[in-house]
Protein backbone atom coordinates (compact mmCIF):
# COMPACT_ATOMS: atom_id res chain seq x y z
CA UNK A 1 0.00 0.00 0.00
CA UNK A 2 1.02 3.25 -1.00
CA UNK A 3 0.11 6.72 1.04
CA UNK A 4 0.79 10.18 1.05
CA UNK A 5 1.61 9.85 5.04
CA UNK A 6 0.89 8.16 8.35
CA UNK A 7 -2.43 10.20 8.22
CA UNK A 8 -3.47 8.99 5.24
CA UNK A 9 -2.76 5.12 6.23
CA UNK A 10 -4.68 5.62 10.20
CA UNK A 11 -7.66 6.80 8.18
CA UNK A 12 -7.78 3.29 5.88
CA UNK A 13 -7.71 1.11 8.85
CA UNK A 14 -10.58 -1.15 9.61
CA UNK A 15 -10.94 0.21 12.95
CA UNK A 16 -11.60 3.55 11.12
CA UNK A 17 -15.15 2.46 10.15
CA UNK A 18 -18.10 1.46 12.16
CA UNK A 19 -19.60 -2.36 11.97
CA UNK A 20 -22.18 -1.51 9.28
CA UNK A 21 -24.21 -4.10 10.77
CA UNK A 22 -24.54 -1.90 13.96
CA UNK A 23 -25.38 1.09 11.73
CA UNK A 24 -27.88 -0.98 9.52
CA UNK A 25 -29.73 -2.07 13.20
CA UNK A 26 -29.85 1.68 14.77
CA UNK A 27 -31.53 3.30 11.15
CA UNK A 28 -33.86 0.39 10.97
CA UNK A 29 -34.71 0.34 14.32
CA UNK A 30 -35.15 4.29 14.21
CA UNK A 31 -37.50 3.97 10.98
CA UNK A 32 -35.31 6.20 8.91
CA UNK A 33 -34.51 3.28 6.40
CA UNK A 34 -35.84 -0.83 6.09
CA UNK A 35 -34.01 -3.48 5.86
CA UNK A 36 -34.78 -5.35 2.29
CA UNK A 37 -31.02 -7.77 1.74
CA UNK A 38 -27.86 -8.67 3.00
CA UNK A 39 -24.80 -7.86 0.76
CA UNK A 40 -21.68 -8.92 0.57
CA UNK A 41 -18.89 -7.21 -0.96
CA UNK A 42 -16.35 -9.06 -3.38
CA UNK A 43 -14.14 -6.63 -3.70
CA UNK A 44 -12.69 -2.44 -2.92
CA UNK A 45 -11.79 0.07 -5.85
CA UNK A 46 -10.05 2.65 -4.68
CA UNK A 47 -8.51 5.32 -7.39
Amino acid sequence: MRSAGRETLAEEMSEAYKDVSNVVDVVHQAGISKKVARLRPMGVVKG
